[in-house]
């Protein structure tokens, strides 16, 4: 979404109107759950949070500056929620263990998603958390390193230095 359709969707919020909410949810919902579960680790608490953030934003649709940069507002927000989170709630009980909980399917081609799947959380476990978080906001979020930056209060140099170590090993596990 450009940064004047979400101007526009915000704007529509403004007016009551729900369908600039509606426009924006459905093009950054699974987004800002990718930004938060990156922080909290636990899919359920994840999607709690990305609901109430939904409804924060509709809160604050009056604060909201235009031309100030929707992805880096959102991200901020999100992030920020989530630590919240973890800070009132503690990180062993914001924290899962990733579990299936499904039963898998025969189907040779599910088993291997489900396998794929496994080896990609134990790879990115292998990561410390600045660096999972790097990863989830340029990959998932496709933000800038300019951009991460801000987000993570950090210097750009730190992030691109963490992001290429978070590559590395990354590669080590069999990813390219």
């Amino acid at each position: 979404m450009e940064d004047t359709k979400f101007d526009s969707c915000m704007e529509k919020m403004r007016a009551g109107n729900k369908e600039g909410l509606r426009e924006i949810y459905t093009d950054y919902a699974r987004y800002i759950w990718s930004v938060v579960y990156g922080i909290v680790k636990s899919k359920e608490n994840a999607e709690d949070i990305t609901s109430e953030f939904f409804i924060r934003l509709w809160e604050k649709a009056d604060s909201y500056r235009t031309g100030s940069g929707h992805r880096t507002y959102i991200t901020v927000m999100a992030r920020n929620m989530a630590i919240d989170y973890i800070r009132k709630y503690g990180r062993e009980e914001a924290s899962e263990t990733i579990e299936m909980t499904e039963e898998i399917p025969k189907e040779s081609r599910v088993e291997q998603q489900v396998i794929n799947r496994m080896d990609m959380e134990a790879a990115l476990k292998t990561l410390n958390d600045s660096e999972r978080q790097i990863i989830n906001l340029k990959i998932m979020g496709d933000l800038t390193f300019k951009e991460i930056s801000r987000v993570m209060k950090q210097p750009m140099g730190t992030v691109t230095w963490k992001y290429r170590n978070a590559l590395e090993k990354l590669k080590r596990c069999g990813y390219e």
